[in-house]
């Protein structure tokens, strides 16, 4: 019997070192109807027998480290998110299999296949670019509709070549890092994360006016338009939630990972600035202010700062909720307690921090003084894939954080 097992290990372990190491071009099927496929490019790496799978979203490096290999199958598990991939291997350069998001209780499947070798992203005639679509955009998502939305897009030429990178920034956060090429006239991006799986096809008039289509996943799809507006910019995001009495004390008590009550009137906390996120591991952008918080709070803790991240997880286990919370603390290092609310969606959190209009977005993060009062209440958040809004967010909280820190009452 050990002689057969150790002989399957090898075998298996014989099928997945066939895999060829490198660049690989994955797609996930859309629709199959309209054979719409969502392009990204990722990497395999094998150092010392250890697997590893690198996703490239433009300037983004996202390491899968929960690899394994079950008879002819590569499974991969996203980090952060509760999401993966069950593949078989075919050859040494084919992968075909599913994508599963855990999250979802519905279209939570998704066909995925892969080839080693094709750098190109989308698989379109290479033009000479235009440039075209530089700069920034006034973005309209479903247009002339109830659910009409305003953003901003930012989009870049890379230097010599035909690729484009950018994103969009909205009210209640960004869409991360997007790439992809632009070919007679018509732009092509996409962005897999673990979590989102956004495609954009866009074409432009000629006159500055963009016309375009949004897949998110296999169930969403909408319309989106955009004009060059230099000037444009979304409503302030410190406005947007507030506190329904501006003399409401703000108090909360939940558990944490380890079955501990915390309430922001503990000891701990008194006296001192606190940061409360109100966020969720299953949302890549308080997946992004997660990395962010936990650098602020590293350089900021011994000083006297303090941060509690409230989870609004998606599933109802709390077990699961916990063990989501552990990966996402271990993802980012983080050292500051994020608290498990058992609570799920925008309307539960309303409910549960009754001293707010309302929580329209994760994340949302409240800027409490030494006693305990609000300073800034900001809805959404500028990720890195923004640029210069990103640098401008950072430089913004840290001032803020400075001065509650050393403003004397």
């Amino acid at each position: 019997m050990k002689l057969l097992t150790i002989l399957f290990i090898l075998i298996a372990n014989l099928c997945f070192s066939q895999l060829q190491q490198g660049i690989w071009r994955g797609t996930l099927l859309l629709n199959s109807e309209k054979q719409l496929e969502l392009p990204f490019n990722f990497e395999i790496k094998n150092s010392k027998g250890s697997y590893a799978i690198i996703i490239h979203n433009a300037q983004e490096r996202i390491v899968v480290d929960e690899v394994s290999i079950k008879n002819d199958s590569l499974i991969f598990k996203m980090p952060v998110f509760d999401t993966e991939f069950r593949t078989q291997i075919i050859g040494d350069n084919r992968l075909k299999g599913i994508w599963i998001n855990h999250t979802k209780k519905e279209n939570n499947v998704i066909a995925f296949s892969a080839h080693q070798g094709n750098k190109n992203r989308f698989i379109v005639p290479v033009e000479k670019p235009t440039n075209f679509y530089d700069g920034k955009w006034e973005t309209t998502f479903s247009p002339n509709t109830n659910d009409s939305s305003k953003a901003i897009g930012i989009f870049k030429h890379i230097k010599h070549t035909s690729i484009v990178e950018g994103t969009f920034l909205t009210e209640t956060g960004d869409y991360r890092f997007l790439e992809g090429t632009e070919n007679n006239g018509k732009l092509y991006l996409s962005c897999f994360d673990g979590s989102h799986a956004f495609l954009f096809i866009a074409e432009h008039n000629g006159k500055e006016i963009i016309k375009g289509d949004f897949y998110s996943g296999s169930s969403w799809h909408e319309n989106w338009t955009a004009k060059r507006n230099d000037k444009f910019e979304l409503r302030d995001p410190e406005a947007l939630t507030y506190l329904k009495d501006a003399n409401a004390n703000i108090e909360f008590s939940f558990y944490n990972a380890k079955n501990e009550k915390i309430s922001l009137s503990d000891e701990r906390y008194k006296n001192k600035p606190v940061i409360i996120q109100i966020m969720g591991s299953w949302c890549p952008n308080c997946m992004d202010e997660s990395a962010y918080l936990s650098k602020v709070y590293k350089q900021y803790n011994k000083k006297g700062l303090e941060i509690i991240g409230l989870a609004y997880e998606r599933t109802s286990d709390n077990e699961k909720a916990k063990s989501n919370i552990l990966r996402l603390t271990k993802r980012f290092d983080i050292t500051y307690e994020i608290l498990i609310t058992g609570l799920t969606g925008k309307d539960k959190a309303s409910e549960s921090l009754p001293f707010l209009n309302t929580v329209m977005a994760f994340p949302t993060t409240i800027f409490l003084d030494k006693n305990h009062k609000v300073k800034s209440i900001y809805t959404g958040f500028n990720g890195p894939a923004t640029g210069k809004a990103y640098e401008a967010y950072t430089f913004k909280t840290e001032n803020l954080i400075n001065n509650l820190l050393y403003k004397k009452d």
